[in-house]
């Protein structure tokens, strides 16, 4: 997606980042802000949240619908894999309970989480040669939102 479409004047969305490997989950977070920014979206209606790791997102994410009611909500956050098989536990984990609040949910959630082998892919798509994942991310939230605007429940 090359850049967010202008959101609609009252559009709020929610920016949750896990702060675990904050050196790129912070331009991650920032990209999608700016994203939407330019897109229109005033700072009062953009909801930055900080947890602590990529599985507190889906908590984070599940508690900012039911009570700040966004229009989308972007998670972002940063996995690298390890010795260990942590790594396949908390993308699924993260992967699963995103997709399951998309599934039952009337709010968009979009999956800004960086899955990588190393901290050079991080940075490649933290604003690097790969672009800025979360700019990425806030340009779907604005489409999906509009597609839910479209086809209400």
């Amino acid at each position: 997606m090359s850049g967010a479409v202008p959101a609609r004047k009252d559009f709020s969305c929610v920016v949750i980042q896990a702060e675990w490997n904050s050196h790129i989950t912070s331009p991650l977070a920032q990209g999608a802000i700016e994203t939407l920014r330019k897109a229109g979206v005033s700072d009062d209606r953009i909801t930055h949240l900080l947890v602590p790791g990529a599985v507190e997102l889906v908590y984070a994410a599940r508690r900012a619908a039911l009570s700040l009611h966004p229009d989308a909500i972007i998670v972002t956050g940063c996995v690298i894999r390890g010795d260990t098989p942590h790594f396949d536990y908390v993308c699924q984990s993260v992967t699963q309970g995103v997709t399951a609040l998309n599934a039952e949910g009337d709010i968009p959630v979009v999956f800004s989480v960086l899955t990588v082998e190393n901290e050079a892919q991080a940075l490649e798509r933290a604003g690097g040669v790969l672009g800025n994942k979360g700019s990425e991310g806030a340009a779907t939230a604005i489409a999906m939102a509009n597609l839910a605007d479209r086809l209400p429940l």
